[in-house]
Parts: C-alpha cells; structure tokens; sequence
C-alpha cells in the first residue's frame, strides 16, 4: 500500500515538487483540463504528462473526472450516443497506449452536489450536503428519469467499453455518485448502495470492470451504518475491484445531510478502515480528497492536504508494522 495526491488541475512543476517532497508514490490529476480536441485526447499530450510526473520520481497512474460532455448522451441515451461512445473507446485505448493503467469516471450527468459549507473543527470551512435543499431544486435534463432506464444505459456501456479496456490491458472504475442519494432533480443515482455496486460488476465480471472506491461517498451511504463499511471494504478487496481509494471522512452515514471532516474526526474508524484493506490484501494506493480550507491556506488547500496526506503515511506505516 502507498500513498498518492490527487488534483482537479493539471499538476504543476511546484505541484509536482510539493508531492514528491511529501512522499506521494502516485499521482491522479482530473482529465477536465486535459487539451482536447472534439472529445478527443491526444496521445502525444498524455505521454507527456506522463513523463512529466515521472521525472519527479512518481507514477502517473490513473486519469479521474472525465469532462461530462464527453459521454452525457451514454449516461441519458441521447441522439449522440454512439458518436461518444466511439470517442470513448478511442480515449481508452489512448490512456492505455500513453502507459497509463488506470481510468476512473462516475455515472453523474448532474456531477457532485453541495450546498452552503459548514464550520467544523477551529472555524474550518467543509463541504456539506442538505437534501431538503436539494429536493427543491429543479429538474436537470428536462424530465424525470426511471431507475431501469439508467441501468439500461450503463449496461449497455459497460458491455462495450469492457472488452476494449481488455484488450487494451487498462483498468476502468466508477466513483460512487456523491451524494448517495436515491435520485436527484429528476436523476437517479445508481451508485448509492452496496447493492447496486454489486449489480453494476456483475453486469461484465472483469478486472477491468471495477470501483474507484471513494471511502468518504460510500460512508455517507446508508449501508455503512452499524460497521456495515469494514465488510464493504473486505468484500471489494478480496474480489479485487479496488482500483484506488479517496481516503477520506464524514460526520455521519446519512445521505440526506451530511458534512465532511478532517480525516481523523468523521464517524469511521480510520485505523480500523485501513487494518482492513490491509488483511483484505489491498495493493494500490490511496489519496487525500474534499480537504477542509484551514487558515491560511490556498485555494488547493496545500495546508489540509499536507495534514491528510501524513496522516495517510502514518496509517499505512501503522498497519503494516502491526
């Protein structure tokens, strides 16, 4: 197990530095400020963020939080599907062919939902969620959306894009939709349960078909209360579906109202959560996400992170010196 950062930027050279002097093994930027052209990324622009992050010692091993635009008509079976689904799988083979393993996207057309920040420990500003101000917002795409006519959407993706990510040799997860709620503004949210992760990899029972496992969404789903995440975790590493994991925390198992925490005061147990990948025989890596802003910090939240990302370091350290 090691520790890696995560960006929604393209990392920088102090960027970089910064990582490296922290002791990250593995890097995870956002694809949304990836040049593109028409859906498409180049293959030359991807081998050179490669080479990039390794000549500061560490890997590039997974692209995250693929642009909307790029497959909103796969998520909602529109009138360009099929155009962005060829246009997916020719990205797929590009990650694949630039050297880079690992591809993780979700199923939000509506993406992550917040409302107003909250004050937590020593005036630090977290992210929140209230679902009563949420329910009152309006429809996002134009109407109600049904449960069965996602999952046919997602089907049909996954059987296509699955074979190809084979044959390519990479890895494509999905991240929880955050917040696991049952539906919003007219969408449902498929990746809510255990259940239906359970559902989605059993639709193509593959490597290539797995979980970008953000520990802080699925803690605020319901199926985590009363311990219910340390069996979630076990059963996912023992069936190797983990890809990498947003090792984060919240203040409760609640989808409905929830916000989040410094990684060391939130409901799970964290230590416990990490002895648990460990005895599940989890190989990969996990990194700091959804920070609190502390004083004086910067917008990317270079304080919070630095906290998070040692205490990651420590974690790992602790369990595997048992």
């Amino acid at each position: 197990m090691r520790a890696g950062f995560g960006s929604n930027i393209l990392p920088t050279p102090d960027d970089l530095r910064y990582a490296q002097q922290f002791g990250a093994t593995d890097i995870v930027p956002s694809t949304a400020h990836i040049p593109s052209r028409d859906g498409l990324w180049d293959l030359q622009d991807l081998v050179k963020l490669r080479l990039t992050v390794e000549s500061y010692g560490m890997k590039l091993t997974a692209l995250e939080n693929v642009p909307i635009t790029f497959y909103d008509h796969i998520m909602l079976n529109g009138p360009r599907r099929d155009e962005q689904i060829e246009k997916m799988i020719a990205n797929v083979r590009t990650i694949a062919r630039a050297g880079i393993p690992i591809f993780g996207y979700h199923w939000m057309p509506s993406f992550v939902w917040r409302t107003p920040e909250v004050l937590i420990r020593g005036g630090s500003v977290a992210t929140a969620f209230d679902y009563e101000w949420a329910s009152s917002q309006p429809l996002t795409h134009g109407r109600v959306y049904t449960e069965e006519e996602m999952w046919e959407n997602l089907e049909y993706w996954i059987k296509i894009i699955t074979p190809v990510a084979e044959e390519e040799g990479i890895r494509l997860g999905i991240h929880p939709c955050d917040p696991p709620e049952k539906s919003l503004a007219g969408i449902p949210q498929l990746f809510s349960s255990y259940d239906n992760y359970r559902r989605y990899l059993d639709i193509v029972d593959s490597p290539s078909n797995a979980i970008e496992f953000c520990q802080g969404t699925i803690s605020e789903m319901k199926d985590s209360a009363d311990d219910g995440i340390y069996g979630f975790i076990r059963e996912m590493v023992e069936r190797d579906r983990v890809l990498y994991v947003h090792f984060r925390n919240v203040n409760e198992p609640n989808p409905e109202r929830f916000h989040e925490e410094f990684i060391n005061t939130g409901h799970l147990d964290m230590y416990r959560a990490m002895k648990t990948y460990q005895e599940a025989g989890y190989d990969s890596f996990f990194i700091d996400d959804h920070v609190p802003h502390t004083h004086g910090d910067t917008e990317w939240g270079h304080r919070g992170r630095a906290f998070a990302f040692g205490y990651i370091q420590a974690m790992i350290e602790a369990v595997q010196k048992g």
